[in-house]
């Protein structure tokens, strides 16, 4: 068990956490939640003694062993990469090093035959001698293919280094594991496995990640860092978030807020708690529910954008005809023979790892790219809006945030361009905050804001979520379910993908996959695995 009493933590005049009671028992998995800046790292930091609190307790069992996924993508350059995972039970490796090293000695004496025994009792109790087969294991799971496992750390890129990373807070089996993104630079099936591992793992696991369907997947409970203290509800995030939806709404109306509170929650506890897909985590959330005592339930005090997309009229039946467009950069061929139809109830998502190519067809359909082959023509209803993946040349300006907006719309009404501003979370003088100094969720608010403005009937979207947090991915998730109008876009956020898109297409090194179905469904129909694996020419998949 990990208890924390009275935590207290500030910066300066700025208090992070204050009064701060929590208890993490094992076999739960905690996400930690909260906007960008909250202190998510920062707790994760306080929990593995790398930073200190101003006051308060943090305490575990003293033979307890905590794991940490560092970010310290280059500490290990000249290790290979199967001992940079075993490092991560450091009494094993180091007992493992000192045991090759003595074994080594061209002198062997007495004293070592005895020091050497006494390191093979230690290293067998320990799992010494699995201990290479449960790290290839790690890896592999993780994407990475077994020819790579001798390979020195600096022989491979980040992406693979924040892997092994991984692979090492995992070994050994720690009492505690702390993870701070765990998901980034992972591609879907190594995901997956992740899911699977932390439902299976038994002793605790605190996870702080802003991909909701990994949150979803594997939490016990959620963790909601909002303004100065921190609040554990049971379940997953979407549980969190629909029961904060119900108080926030229920606490508009006294009169009925008690008895709407039981019935309504009650309701949705039986609902979440019958629909537990993992018969581990079914029986650890029906026990929790069971003790749940609504009444000591409390609403965020954070506030949720507001994303809403009108546009000004319906596109027609004529929407987009796309005719054998190619791409080349920097002397590489990124798109080839591109053909595509567009119909008017299109939300299409354009997954595979061929990123560039997807960014490039972005560019060039939104108009910002005019070195290509082929053509393309828009029907004389669509009117399109684009979010680009590199949004910050845009904000190279001393602008105030409302006069940057203000060149997007021909309204002279300042009211008028605040309220898209508001919906945003920017609301007095912080609308007047300069873009040049702005963070980059900041920044993806602007141009949401930007977005909204354009009353467009097709919006182009590359990467929308990068950077924002939680509650404005949610927003916009459901700003763009709800929007009429045709949609072409990218993300890396499962949830994001499968809850929008109606259709799917993949650019593939060897043709093109398309298909009107959902996500979840593409992913799982055994033939389009099959033509994947067919045109990428047997390669490993990255991350879709």
């Amino acid at each position: 068990m990990v208890t924390v009493s009275d935590l207290k933590l500030s910066f300066g005049d700025r208090v992070l956490f204050k009064d701060v009671n929590l208890k993490f028992t094992p076999g739960n998995c905690y996400g930690i939640i909260g906007a960008n800046g909250a202190g998510k790292s920062t707790f994760l930091k306080l929990l593995s003694r790398e930073l200190e609190a101003d006051s308060g307790q943090i305490s575990y069992p003293s033979k307890a062993r905590m794991a940490v996924l560092r970010q310290e993508h280059y500490q290990y350059e000249d290790l290979p990469i199967l001992e940079v995972v075993i490092m991560g039970y450091p009494k094993l490796h180091r007992i493992r090093k000192e045991r090759e090293d003595l074994y080594a000695k061209p002198d062997f004496s007495e004293a070592d035959g005895l020091r050497a025994g006494e390191l093979e009792t230690e290293f067998a109790e320990l799992g010494g001698w699995e201990a290479e087969a449960q790290a290839a294991i790690l890896l592999s799971g993780l994407g990475m293919a077994e020819s790579e496992h001798g390979r020195l750390m600096r022989e491979i890129d980040e992406g693979r280094k924040v892997r092994v990373l991984l692979a090492q807070a995992l070994f050994g089996n720690p009492d505690i594991l702390l993870l701070d993104e765990p998901t980034n630079g992972l591609d879907l099936d190594s995901i997956s496995w992740l899911e699977e591992f932390l439902i299976e793992f038994p002793n605790i696991v605190i996870v702080v990640s802003h991909d909701r369907h990994f949150l979803n997947a594997v939490c016990t409970h959620t963790c909601d860092i909002d303004f100065g203290a921190i609040r554990m509800y049971p379940g997953n995030y979407d549980f969190w978030y629909r029961m904060s939806r119900i108080l926030t709404q229920q606490m508009k109306d006294d009169k009925r807020r008690r008895e709407e509170k039981i019935k309504d929650l009650k309701e949705f506890i039986q609902r979440f708690a019958s629909n537990a897909s993992k018969s581990r985590q079914a029986t650890s959330r029906k026990k929790i529910l069971d003790k749940l005592d609504v009444e000591d339930l409390q609403p965020s005090s954070r506030r949720f954008p507001y994303v809403g997309f009108k546009p000004a009229r319906e596109p027609g039946n004529n929407v987009l005809s796309i005719q054998g467009i190619s791409k080349t950069q920097e002397g590489q061929r990124i798109l080839s023979a591109f053909s595509l139809e567009v119909q008017r109830t299109d939300k299409i998502a354009f997954v595979g790892r061929e990123h560039l190519a997807k960014t490039a067809l972005f560019g060039i359909l939104a108009g910002e790219d005019a070195a290509f082959e082929g053509s393309f023509s828009w029907g004389q209803t669509l009117s399109v809006s684009y979010f680009p993946k590199d949004n910050a040349p845009l904000f190279q300006s001393d602008l105030s945030i409302v006069d940057w907006l203000r060149q997007y719309t021909e309204s002279e009404d300042e009211t008028y361009i605040r309220s898209f501003l508001g919906r945003m979370l920017f609301s007095g003088d912080e609308a007047l905050k300069p873009v040049r100094v702005l963070s980059g969720g900041e920044k993806v608010r602007c141009m949401l804001s930007r977005l909204m403005l354009s009353e467009a009937n097709c919006l182009i979207l590359d990467e929308p979520t990068n950077h924002l947090d939680l509650e404005a991915i949610t927003a916009l998730n459901n700003g763009l379910i709800e929007f009429p109008g045709v949609l072409l876009f990218t993300s890396h956020d499962h949830e994001f993908v499968n809850s929008i898109a109606s259709r799917i297409v993949e650019i593939c090194p060897g043709g093109v996959i398309d298909r009107a179905m959902p996500f979840d469904d593409y992913l799982a129909d055994p033939k389009i695995r099959a033509l994947r694996d067919e045109y990428y020419h047997g390669h490993v998949i990255a991350e879709i």
